[in-house]
């Protein structure tokens, strides 16, 4: 089975300061993949590397059998940022006009929705329960329900790939759990492969099938078993770390 994303010899640095230094990851198809680590340990920059945000000091990056340079397919790659910047909220657009912006990728230049797009806008805002709320201009929106939107924006352009940047930020509680379960769906039943960058160690214990721990370098990875140890997480974080499983109620 050939990798989704693979990611081979990867350096990066900000003014000079070594971010990312030799970080070989994989991510094959189906996979639900945790990237974890503490702040500051360049798990968000190695996801903007990823789709294109950042160009990498050395090393090489893949998507789907193309070196990342060479690539176009960016439909089949749905992104959550860690804070919902990518439509200026101040513009009036209503939700269903910026969800219905996660289609353009499948659309294609000049061509107007159609009802299979119409519909899978439909069911993105059912998931993140803000169908009650589409006619509303974004601008509207406290920030948890901004973020829900650009989460059911990425879910409507049914991409094969999605990157989620710490997406439950901005969630409350009460979704949660619901939220985790959509991601066990998409994965499971719908074949979409997830990567996720989270702090939450007992939703990744529960519902994700490898994990990658990341401090500058990979430290390791493999399935939560293997990975979450007291031993790697003292080596993740340097100091010794208790690991919680709850559900989100």
């Amino acid at each position: 089975m050939n990798p989704i994303v693979e990611i081979k010899d990867l350096c990066f640095s900000y003014g000079g300061e070594l971010v990312l230094e030799r970080v070989d990851l994989e991510v094959f198809p189906g996979d639900f993949l945790a990237l974890m680590g503490p702040n500051g340990s360049g798990k968000t920059t190695l996801v903007k590397l990823m789709l294109g945000l950042l160009r990498p000091l050395t090393g090489q990056i893949n998507l789907f059998g193309t070196v990342l340079e060479r690539f176009r397919e960016w439909y089949r790659i749905g992104y959550v940022p860690q804070k919902a910047t990518g439509v200026d909220v101040r513009f009036p657009a209503s939700v269903e006009e910026v969800v219905m912006a996660g289609r353009f990728g499948r659309l294609g230049p000049g061509r107007r929705p159609g009802p299979l797009d119409r519909r899978a806008v439909d069911e993105a805002l059912a998931v993140v329960e803000m169908s009650a709320c589409r006619r509303r201009p974004v601008s509207s929106l406290s920030g948890g329900q901004q973020q829900r939107v650009f989460i059911a924006r990425a879910l409507a352009g049914q991409p094969e790939l999605l990157v989620l940047d710490e997406p439950v930020v901005g969630l409350d509680s009460r979704a949660l759990d619901s939220f985790y379960n959509l991601l066990a769906l998409l994965n499971k039943q719908m074949g979409i492969t997830l990567l996720t960058v989270s702090h939450d160690t007992g939703a990744v214990t529960r519902r994700v099938n490898r994990v990658a721990c990341i401090n500058r370098t990979l430290i390791c990875h493999g399935t939560p078993a293997e990975v979450l140890t007291t031993a790697n997480l003292v080596r993740l974080y340097g100091a010794p770390v208790r690991r919680v499983t709850h559900g989100h109620r």
